[in-house]
């Protein structure tokens, strides 16, 4: 039975890899609404904060173990700071399933767009079955179409699509995720140059840029603006997920991660700023007003501004479907990463094939992302989120989200601080860095990383005191899920993490 992990065939393979991962929803959708929802400018200061203080050392440690032990997450953690440092290991990566099951959902969702962009997206009299949608519109409204489909079944065709197509592009572990992200990567960067270059072009686009660049002071005195930025910084980079170390375990121990890791984290958050460009330049040209969720922004208000670009029907119809193809593959370069740190986790773990732990991690995490998009309607009034797909996946986000990655982000810094000694991190990346990391890498992992996750973990669970998320909407017959998923998901996570951690393993 062959367990081989694989390699990187080049460095370049690795860069497109992890940037692919790193580069997803996460830049295009989530964070030209949180730019937006922070005060644009206002949001820069914290972000980039965040950048140095946050993303680059964290990516330096999972990077760095992963290539210092040649192993998945919870092992690296293992090897380098015992068992209990294994145990939030496996936490991270039960955790990773839920993100991956409802991520690919919305995928799905981003799939059907891309297919009605030639179908009625773009075209008058459309309706859904929801009280405010019932009556036909008279021009093309993104918003109606979107419901329409969440209410029929067509969502979860479309998330087997996805599926299949992860599964395809991991079928062979680091060689198949390089072909895939040679061609993927480079054609999320051109579609969104050319989206830039058509916002800029529209009288109006350069107000947007002005806005996103210009900080308010005001609002930097916000402590959500940083607790917003903290966040996205985290999400962004893939941190937290077990994906950078599963990546970086593919390349030889004398791997330059220091290069890597800023190399990484500069090209996601180019493209990010690009996004924020080709976006707001759009909002500002069709004075379009994202309020809502994340999932406005994407779903709704740019594919409405698409629809105004040009008189010509079938120019309209190739632009949303360019944006929406963009959302999936961006998407897909980060799903596959996604799933590949539970699978090669497994792996190492267990001494099973790729083909079997695929199957271990995609079962589940399938039937999860059948459950997001389920059509069933409990909420025709749309008072809340419409459908119990819809209001399973956006209480299962606000926790998983909200909670896991950062908890792994500060255990990981605290394990990685003080029983490995972050000095010793430090000097093993140094030895193969061209750019060597001063004492201020072991004063960021031990002191400043810890206080700040602490510090956005403490704040977060502050603001539940108000209320249990979800609870203040009424989902008929199903009022029981805002307290249930929560406590599904620390009961499943857990116990998952639990029972692997104390398998016997075999080096």
């Amino acid at each position: 039975m062959s367990t081989k992990r694989g390699n990187w065939n080049s460095k370049l393979g690795f860069i497109l890899a992890a940037s692919g991962s790193a580069i997803g929803l996460g830049n295009i959708v989530f964070f030209s609404s949180n730019a937006y929802q922070y005060g644009g400018g206002a949001f820069y200061l914290p972000y980039f904060i965040a950048l140095f203080v946050l993303g680059l050392p964290i990516m330096m440690v999972e990077f760095g173990i992963g290539t210092l032990t040649g192993k998945s997450f919870p092992l690296a953690l293992r090897e380098l700071a015992g068992k209990r440092a294994e145990f939030v290991g496996w936490w991270s990566i039960g955790s990773a399933m839920f993100i991956t099951a409802y991520y690919i959902a919305i995928l799905g969702w981003a799939f059907g767009m891309m297919v009605g962009a030639f179908g009625s997206l773009f075209e008058p009299g459309i309706s859904a079955p929801f009280t405010p949608f019932e009556t036909p519109t008279d021009s093309p409204s993104a918003m109606v179409y979107f419901f329409n489909l969440l209410a029929t079944w067509w969502p979860v065709l479309f998330i087997f699509v996805i599926w299949g197509l992860n599964l395809l592009i991991l079928r062979k572990g680091a060689s198949s995720i390089e072909k895939a992200v040679r061609i993927f990567v480079p054609l999320m960067w051109v579609f969104m140059i050319g989206l830039v270059i058509r916002g800029l072009t529209l009288d109006g686009g350069f107000d947007g840029v002005m806005y996103l660049f210009t900080p308010d002071f005001e609002g930097i005195s916000d402590a959500s603006v940083w607790r917003g930025a903290f966040s996205q910084m985290f999400f962004s980079l893939s941190l937290g997920l077990g994906t950078m170390t599963a990546y970086a375990s593919y390349l030889p121990r004398d791997a330059d991660q220091v290069n890597n890791s800023m190399l990484v984290s500069f090209l996601n958050c180019s493209f990010e700023f690009i996004a924020g460009i080709a976006i707001f330049s759009l909002l500002f040209v069709f004075t379009l007003n994202p309020a809502g969720s994340t999932l406005s922004l994407s779903f709704f208000v740019i594919p409405q501004g698409i629809n105004e670009l040009s008189t010509i029907p079938w120019i309209t119809r190739l632009f949303g479907f360019l944006f929406f193809f963009l959302i999936v593959i961006a998407g897909i370069t980060s799903s596959i990463s996604l799933i590949e740190g539970p699978a090669s986790a497994m792996m190492d773990k267990l001494k099973i094939t790729r083909k079997k732990a695929l199957t271990i991690v995609a079962i589940p995490c399938a039937i999860g992302s059948v459950l997001c998009t389920l059509p069933i309607i409990i909420d025709k009034g749309l008072a809340g989120n419409g459908t119990l797909g819809l209001s399973i996946l956006d209480i299962t986000d606000h926790w998983v989200f909200s909670y896991s990655l950062l908890i792994v982000g500060l255990v990981e810094s605290l394990a990685i601080g003080w029983i490995l000694g972050a000095d010793k991190l430090r000097m093993a990346l140094n030895q193969h860095s061209k750019w060597n990391l001063g004492k201020w890498f072991n004063t960021l992992i031990k002191f400043v990383i810890p206080i700040v996750l602490l510090t956005v973990i403490l704040s977060s669970l502050w603001n539940e005191r108000t209320g249990l998320y979800g609870a203040n909407v009424d989902l008929g017959s199903f009022n029981w899920l805002p307290w249930f998923i929560p406590i599904f998901w620390l009961a499943v996570s857990l116990s998952f993490s639990f029972y692997l951690t104390n398998k016997p393993y075999k080096k």
